[in-house]
């Protein structure tokens, strides 16, 4: 049987189970919100505790918290931070669109482990109290924005942009191996004029670059902080600088470069940093999903495709084909990077619904937002270890395809004219001739003539020429 004990707030008693250290109103919350199944993500449990430590420090420096309760509250805000007592935040993302009873479920499990450390029972609010100590100088208004900040940021700085750079690099590698494979270049999914394969790998290591630009620019959106704002943006019941100095305490805790927002107005109204930095995560998604279906493209057959690209066999690809091997690793960023667009879709609606003095879609917002995160990371490192270390170049059925190509014609237009090279083109592929047989048949030039203008290696590098 479970046991219970009675916690109380401003409307009155819950029955808490005993051994939880949440209290009232995490408890009203878990009864009137039994709503799907998407936790609260967990980086909001350390960047809360982080946030809830720098202001203990703070608000003790101010000279309005006493020492003793200073020390039990960073200690526990330590304790949470490095993991411990997860179990005792089990809301969910679909509750209050402010984040109250999240904000107050850490409060609760503060408050309650500072009594079991002072040896005071659960539930008494002693020595340190929940809203008077836990949440002085603070509204969930300026901390639950603030968490959901800290939370994108690190998850960026850690994370996100240390998995593109690796995903980057893994590809440059290739590029620059395979610099010198002419193969046929494609466009409208016909054939078109040479380049090499590092070339156009080259072009997915500039997408990736690109991207890094826009999440370093997302990345300073995201590390201005509205602590301090108090419940509309005014500052109520903080003191003089405890925005500063809350941020700055929030900074040196995370080794992070946030700042204090110059106007909690714009930031309690609107979250539009979190916008930014999902739809830079969205085109970072697109980047990704054209990346995994040229690859896959590429690596089609091995019989009846292109096959210019060889894939590692992780695993085998067909409950009843034998020896079938299919570009999973292709198809998990792709699938990946539509979840992330579709969050974005999530996160825009969210971020529209700002009224007045404050958005209350947080909680979906920051759900999105950190899922994106966790996904793209997990799945680039993926894609990076799984399939591009270990893919290497068809130089077989490149060559060939090379060899055969109709659009190496293109060469010869400037010499024979466009109507000539464009008859030529058409006659081999009629007659089933090579290039080189059907411009000779022609009499559009001669075998040296041919020879000279029709270098594939010329046709990738054609500044080389001109200079």
């Amino acid at each position: 049987m479970t046991q219970f004990r009675s916690e109380s707030d401003s409307l009155g008693e819950v029955q808490v189970p005993a051994d939880r250290l949440w209290g009232a109103q995490t408890q009203r919350s878990l009864d009137h919100f039994s709503i799907g199944d998407d936790p609260m993500p967990p980086e909001m449990i350390r960047t809360y505790a982080i946030l809830k430590k720098a202001a203990a420090l703070v608000n003790h420096t101010q000279g309005n918290l006493e020492l003793a309760k200073r020390d039990l509250i960073t200690r526990v805000c330590d304790e949470i931070s490095g993991g411990a007592h997860q179990e005792m935040f089990p809301l969910g993302v679909w509750i209050s669109g402010s984040g109250t009873q999240f904000n107050m479920n850490v409060n609760e499990v503060i408050a309650n482990r500072c009594s079991q450390l002072a040896g005071q029972p659960l539930g008494s609010k002693k020595p340190v109290h929940p809203n008077d100590d836990v949440n002085m100088s603070q509204s969930t208004n300026d901390t639950f924005p603030s968490a959901m900040y800290m939370a994108a940021a690190i998850g960026v700085a850690e994370r996100l942009i240390p998995a593109v750079k690796d995903i980057r690099d893994g590809l440059q590698a290739k590029a620059a191996a395979w610099n010198d494979i002419v193969k046929i270049g494609r466009t409208h999914m016909m054939d078109a004029t040479p380049l090499t394969l590092g070339q156009e790998f080259s072009g997915y290591v500039g997408m990736l670059d690109d991207n890094l630009t826009r999440l370093d620019q997302a990345f300073t959106g995201i590390c201005t902080l509205v602590m301090g704002g108090t419940a509309v943006g005014t500052g109520i019941n903080t003191t003089t600088d405890f925005d500063r100095d809350v941020t700055s305490r929030i900074a040196e805790l995370t080794g992070l470069p946030f700042v204090s927002a110059p106007n909690k107005f714009a930031l309690q109204g609107a979250h539009d940093g979190l916008i930014a930095l999902s739809a830079a995560m969205k085109t970072l998604a697109v980047s990704l999903y054209k990346i995994a279906n040229d690859i896959r493209l590429l690596a089609s057959g091995p019989r009846a495709g292109f096959y210019e690209l060889l894939l590692p066999a992780n695993e085998p690809g067909s409950s009843i084909m034998p020896g079938k091997v299919n570009p999973t690793q292709c198809e998990a960023l792709a699938m990946v990077s539509v979840q992330v667009m579709a969050s974005d879709v999530a996160v825009t609606m969210g971020g529209a619904g700002g009224y007045l003095e404050m958005n209350v879609y947080k909680p979906l917002m920051i759900h999105n937002v950190m899922k994106s995160i966790r996904m793209l990371t997990d799945s680039m490192s993926s894609f990076r270890r799984y399939l591009i270390d270990g893919m290497e170049p068809n130089r077989k059925q490149i060559d060939a395809f090379v060899n055969r190509s109709l659009m190496l014609v293109t060469a010869l237009s400037p010499v024979i004219g466009y109507d000539k090279a464009s008859e030529a083109a058409h006659y081999a592929l009629d007659h089933d001739l090579s290039l080189k047989d059907a411009v000779l048949k022609l009499g559009y030039a001669s075998s040296n003539e041919f020879d000279r203008i029709v270098d594939p290696l010329k046709m990738v590098h054609p500044e080389r020429d001109r200079s």
